[in-house]
């Protein structure tokens, strides 16, 4: 079974009551809950929750380890011939499980040098109009990091993203073996429960997180961020950390993120996830 959708939606609770009635394994398919060092920012399953039920590729990655969708396939494959759930709001994750992953080769050194430099020098604009056409009609274009993908891919490999993709490999999970399950949510209760949930990580710890976090923080700068710093509301908490925000204007900077977050999953699940079950809450 497969259940995805927004933060703060209760597909976690939903996971741990099939599995629980069913006898399965709850299996992680969101992008910044393998990461070790977030628990609470990341509203990775609490410690009674792993004790009670098992769980399987959560908090497993260390910051410094490369980790990507290409990873979290190979990882979650041995899983497939048991009694899983697998629950998340990684859209990606998802797509490429039911899909397909195109097997784009690795952006060389050189390559990723030179498009932190255009885009330090030129911006996303200028990276943009670069791609090829069906890529540049295909990817996110208010996501800086989804373009200088396209754009590494295209320099490196010679051919554009969306040409790579419609290449694609057979899926490990076929749709139509699956129960695929897609939560949502009016806005308004959903942003109120993402206000909720922000403040009760809060008091939960997670300024403590970005706290720790803080030593390894990239400085502020033209390159794409690593994948970890991407945990929703952790650059605002250390912003304020850094002496740029008051502890309020934090919080609610970090609220607002995650807000915006969850108006790109639902997007992204209306747009690429057409065919799943939807269950308005």
């Amino acid at each position: 079974m497969l259940i995805a959708g927004p933060t703060a939606s209760g597909k976690s609770a939903l996971a741990m009551k099939i599995a629980a009635r069913d006898g399965r394994t709850i299996v992680n398919a969101d992008a910044l809950q393998v990461y070790t060092q977030w628990r609470i920012l990341s509203a990775r399953p609490s410690a009674d929750d792993v004790s009670a039920l098992p769980h399987a590729l959560f908090g497993h990655i260390g910051r410094d380890t490369p980790y990507s969708t290409g990873h979290w396939l190979r990882e979650v494959a041995p899983f497939l011939s048991r009694p899983i759930v697998i629950v998340g709001g990684t859209g990606l994750n998802f797509t490429a499980l039911t899909k397909g992953l195109a097997d784009i080769p690795p952006t060389p050194p050189d390559v990723r040098a030179r498009a932190n430099q255009m885009l330090a020098a030129q911006g996303q604009q200028a990276m943009l109009a670069e791609l090829d056409t069906d890529t540049r009609r295909k990817i996110d274009t208010q996501n800086p990091a989804r373009i200088q993908r396209a754009w590494e891919v295209l320099i490196s490999t010679g051919r554009g993203l969306a040409d790579w993709q419609a290449s694609t490999g057979p899926a490990l999970l076929p749709l139509q073996n699956a129960h695929a399950l897609v939560l949502q949510m009016d806005t308004a209760r959903l942003d109120a429960r993402i206000s909720q949930r922000f403040d009760a990580m809060m008091e939960h710890g997670a300024l403590i997180e970005a706290r720790a976090a803080l030593p390894h923080w990239p400085e502020d700068g033209p390159n794409q961020p690593p994948p970890w710093t991407r945990a929703i509301g952790a650059a605002e908490l250390v912003a304020h950390l850094r002496g740029q925000l008051t502890l309020q204007d934090a919080i609610a900077a970090g609220t607002l993120a995650s807000r915006q977050y969850a108006k790109r999953q639902r997007t992204w699940f209306r747009n690429r996830m057409k065919n799943w079950a939807s269950i308005t809450l």
